[in-house]
């Protein structure tokens, strides 16, 4: 539908009227292909309800939700990360990587359209579902996995924009135009919507495991870890404890949630969906793998340059940081489970699926993301679509739910469940000298190492900065990069949506 941006600044792609699922090819998500589901066909069609959720989902697939300007906004931006590649390579993620973006950055901006477009396919569902003659928990279901998606997007916007527009139904045609469609909710407001949507989810969804359960989609244990999340960043610990004590109390004997033996097993295919899980965006595979996030491994992949023999794994984009690699350890697993060190000796990097890189002369970048690395050899393939390898993006995962646990524990004074919580992780990464107590510090430190280019990194650092002041300043500051108090807790409003909503918009502090 070609949409009248002058009339309506989300840049919605979706009919008002009908919703159009897009295919999907993944055992998960798979549906036929739909064309425009009408009020009539829903209330004829048990199985159409079905179809506006996957289509919701199909919207996680789009380049910019979890693509490469979300990677630049979320990874390069922070002190994990540096731009990588060439130095004129991919010029829009230079002022992100200096911190010196303005709202006409294009990242920024497409990021912005394309989560709106995800929450836009997210209102008409939820509009729509109550219309369904499925059973009435079949609906409720439905609703509860739709919320949850919503949710997740608005938690990346809030996180990223600070207060955003509040859009939680379809408007009206004759509405479309109405302020209060273009003007900004605080943030507190938006956390607050997040909650409830996550509440409602937490409520609706089927445990793992369970016979109601499928894979791929959205759960009670995911809709509890991301509301776990936000009450972290909401500095609710006693609600951040209360969830993640249950999701680690929950029973697992089929296997519910805990952590993988092998840290660098989360990342590959036989690591999807695993023990360790609670939400991944699914990659499908057909021969156009339209359902896999495009180029989010090519994109990371290892560039070839120099004398090259061997053909290009990537654009080598979003690159570890020195700063990223001076935070491990010795002996710590998860460095080289998260870093592609590239060897600079004749003898080359031999991957885990035995591609060498044949030394440091062939590629452009002394390291490399390897929790974006997909074997094009060891690990399942499109036919013809390099760019789109059918890869898993973790969104949420146990590892994380104990780091969330023991950074509530430690603040509401249960210290003791804390050490427990960074001496599991600490042994399954090969650190087996005993901690006799956590710090908050301890705690952070490993968040870091744990999660490193998982893109979370620059959120953290702003929740963080709001709890110990200087922190965010010191982190770049070692990295090289100046991050401005005042400013930098967020990134610019798209200056195309500020126009388009008649300056009703208003701009972030300290941005042009």
């Amino acid at each position: 539908m070609k949409t009248d941006n002058k009339s309506y600044l989300f840049t919605i792609t979706i009919s008002l009227l009908t919703l159009i699922a897009l295919p999907a090819c993944n055992d998960q998500l798979e549906v036929a292909p739909q064309g425009e589901l009408t009020e009539e066909a829903i209330r004829a069609d048990p199985a159409a309800a079905q179809a506006l959720v996957t289509g919701v989902y199909n919207g996680l697939y789009s380049d910019n939700v979890y693509g490469q300007n979300f990677i630049d906004v979320s990874s390069v931006a922070s002190d994990d990360a540096d731009k990588g590649s060439t130095p004129t390579d991919n010029p829009n993620a230079i002022p992100l990587d200096d911190l010196t973006m303005e709202s006409n950055n294009f990242p920024v901006s497409a990021v912005w359209n394309a989560y709106y477009g995800v929450i836009a396919r997210a209102n008409q569902a939820l509009s729509l579902i109550p219309l369904s003659p499925a059973a009435a928990e079949i609906r409720a279901r439905y609703s509860g996995e739709v919320r949850f998606l919503r949710a997740l997007m608005y938690f990346n916007l809030v996180r990223i924009y600070g207060g955003v527009p509040l859009i939680d139904t379809v408007p009206p045609l004759a509405e479309i135009n109405n302020p209060a469609f273009q003007r900004r909710a605080s943030r507190e407001s938006i956390y607050d919507f997040i909650q409830r949507d996550l509440e409602f989810a937490m409520n609706s969804l089927p445990v793992k495991g369970v016979a109601e359960y499928i894979s791929g989609r959205a759960t009670k244990g995911a809709a509890m870890g991301m509301l776990a999340k936000v009450f972290l960043y909401r500095q609710n610990y006693d609600r951040a404890y209360s969830l993640t004590d249950s999701l680690i109390k929950l029973p697992n004997a089929a296997g519910t949630y805990g952590l993988l033996t092998q840290y660098d097993s989360i990342w590959r295919e036989n690591g999807e969906n695993s023990v360790e899980s609670l939400f991944e965006v699914q990659a499908g595979i057909s021969t156009e793998c339209n359902t896999a996030v495009n180029l989010y491994s090519v994109y990371q992949g290892p560039r070839a340059g120099g004398q090259r023999g061997w053909r290009d794994l990537g654009f080598g984009l979003n690159t570890p940081s020195q700063s990223l690699v001076n935070e491990y350890e010795p002996n710590d697993q998860r460095s080289e489970a998260t870093i592609i060190f590239i060897n600079p000796s004749p003898a080359g990097t031999v991957l885990w699926d035995g591609f060498r890189i044949p030394s440091r002369d062939s590629v452009e970048n002394d390291r490399y993301n390897y929790k974006a690395y997909h074997s094009r050899t060891q690990e399942s393939n499109c036919n013809n679509n390099p760019d789109r390898l059918p890869k898993n993006i973790r969104i949420l995962r146990f590892g994380e739910i104990l780091l969330i646990h023991a950074e509530a524990a430690l603040a509401i004074g249960r210290g003791d469940e804390a050490l427990t919580d960074i001496t599991r992780l600490r042994t399954r990464a090969g650190l087996t000298t005993p901690l006799a107590s956590v710090t908050r510090e301890d705690i952070w430190h490993e968040r870091r190492v744990e999660m490193g280019m998982e893109h979370d990194r620059y959120f953290d650092l702003v929740r963080q900065e709001a709890v110990q002041p200087g922190r965010a300043v010191a982190a770049f500051a070692a990295e090289g990069k100046t991050w401005i108090k005042g400013k930098h807790e967020v990134f610019p409003i798209p200056s195309t949506q500020i126009q388009l909503s008649g300056n009703q918009l208003e701009q972030n502090p300290n941005y042009r």
